[in-house]
């Protein structure tokens, strides 16, 4: 099958991560990955959660939002809404469960690290992260396995995946629906391979970021 951009069935969209991308934040990121752009920055709070005092351990929370112009119309501003959508809850718990996932909360310390979807941390506190997060979503789409799918594929998919993986490649999360007929776990097999090289690749671009931040 021909897919946008000429790509191949096992191959991403183009990615990119601009570090340090605004003066403010603790740590920014710009993500592009084809159409997409993702602005991440993480904030370091100086405290945890009361249910936390005293413990001598950190922790980490997200959130996530969508710009009123990042789609083909105008997104309300949750906040005009006066609550999340049910997708923004969804995507966020899981950043914030990827992320989790690995980080050392003893050697964070009694502090908090806000964030939204990337972190790059320029407080001397990189050994609190174990190893790499990285995500990716997989789908058969006209019978045929595809990696890291647009908007058109995911809307035509016949069986879509999101996969969460550590750098040394442990399952953090998989998250796979059958849109219409069910699937084989030979299917499955096949998308969490996919996956898996999927997010060895990401993990290149996000070293490579990482080296350019923290030399």
């Amino acid at each position: 099958m021909t897919r946008e951009g000429g790509r191949k069935p096992d191959e991403l969209r183009p990615l990119t991560i601009e570090v340090d991308y605004l003066e403010n934040p603790h740590g920014s990121a710009l993500i592009t990955q084809g159409k997409t752009k993702v602005l991440c920055t993480a904030m370091v709070q100086e405290e945890v959660p009361r249910w936390l005092r005293n413990q001598g351990r950190g922790w980490m929370t997200a959130e996530y939002s969508l710009l009123p112009a990042s789609t083909g119309d105008r997104v309300e501003r949750e906040a005009a809404r006066g609550k999340q959508q049910g997708r923004t809850i969804e995507i966020q718990r899981l950043i914030g469960r990827a992320l989790r996932a690995v980080v050392d909360f003893k050697a964070l310390g009694e502090r908090t690290i806000w964030l939204d979807c990337d972190v790059l941390d320029r407080f001397g506190l990189s050994r609190a992260f174990a190893d790499s997060v990285a995500a990716v979503s997989v789908g058969v789409v006209g019978g045929v396995p595809l990696l890291d799918l647009d908007y058109s594929e995911d809307s035509n998919a016949d069986t879509d995946m999101n996969v969460v993986m550590t750098g040394d490649g442990r399952l953090i999360e998989v998250q796979a629906t059958a849109e219409r007929d069910p699937f084989t776990r030979e299917t499955l097999d096949d998308l969490l391979a996919l996956a898996e090289a999927g997010i060895a690749e990401i993990g290149e671009v996000q070293a490579e970021a990482v080296s350019i931040a923290l030399p």
